[in-house]
């Protein structure tokens, strides 16, 4: 589109005319309108993924502790106190350790001291995901 021009005085000109930036400034605005949305997407599933990942391998150390004490665990800080886990899960979606629903055993009628222990863990998460499965169902 550019190159030598000549300009009304017969000298050469160099540059981009007016009309031509504007152009390609359309066409990048376009592309960047399209790229946006596709990112934010895939950001937002490779969270749900992490979620994911996290509560099974949560379920999985709540199992294992159940397995090896033969009681389910009073808190998640137990698993990570007695080796179970590195750390609190963290979840990803609402960018917190502190916001899991935890699921705990029924109390015993025959022993009412006995305090129940976590048996499962949900996302506090409001809303759903990309294929609109609420994140409390994961």
């Amino acid at each position: 589109m550019s190159g030598n021009r000549r300009g009304r005085n017969g000298q050469r000109t160099h540059g981009f005319t007016l009309i031509e930036l504007v152009v390609v400034m359309t066409i990048i605005g376009l592309l960047v309108g399209i790229a946006i949305p596709a990112y934010r997407r895939t950001i937002l599933r490779a969270k749900e993924a992490v979620l994911k990942e996290n509560l099974w391998r949560t379920r999985d150390a709540i199992n294992q502790y159940y397995a090896d004490n033969q009681e389910y665990p009073k808190s998640l800080q137990d698993l990570v106190d007695k080796g179970y886990l590195r750390s609190l899960p963290y979840d990803p979606i609402t960018q917190s350790t502190d916001t899991w629903i935890l699921i705990y055993e029924e109390p015993d009628p025959n022993n009412p001291a006995y305090e129940p222990g976590i048996i499962d863990i949900q996302s506090g998460a409001e809303g759903v995901d990309t294929q609109g499965v609420p994140y409390r169902d994961y």
